[in-house]
């Protein structure tokens, strides 16, 4: 079964073929296409905590032994952080700016590997025009 990551990207480039043409016209945006695919799809959903202290956070009040959550699709288009978030933009300048891989000693380490089996696939998918409708 396709990953949520390749799933959300061939329907983006399905409803838009103007980015699958701007990657085969100019090959060199594969590694930010990535991250913006990864930004858009993350395969981790959430990220949960139980708070052990009182505290606030985003003017919320949290209290010792509140169940916290994080939302990766809601990071991943926080527009306090993210220019135009909800927009699919192949060629964004600040597209390492996610949380698809974690973030901090949570991050995955095998991050690098996954961006480059991602590629990988989507210079196939978009060159061979596969199952994209591209």
């Amino acid at each position: 079964m396709p990953s949520p990551a390749y799933r959300q990207v061939r329907r983006q480039l399905r409803e838009a073929r103007s980015k699958a043409k701007l990657l085969r016209a100019e090959p060199e945006h594969y590694p930010t296409a990535v991250d913006e695919m990864l930004r858009f799809g993350s395969s981790i959903h959430n990220f949960r905590r139980t708070a052990t202290r009182d505290t606030e956070l985003g003017g919320k009040q949290i209290k010792k032994g509140d169940k916290v959550v994080m939302w990766y699709v809601s990071g991943n288009r926080d527009d306090e952080v993210i220019e135009n978030p909800n927009a699919y933009i192949i060629d964004r300048e600040r597209h390492r700016q996610h949380l698809s891989f974690g973030f901090g000693i949570h991050r995955c380490v095998g991050n690098r590997l996954a961006e480059m089996q991602l590629r990988i696939v989507w210079e196939y998918t978009v060159e061979l025009r596969i199952d994209a409708g591209v």
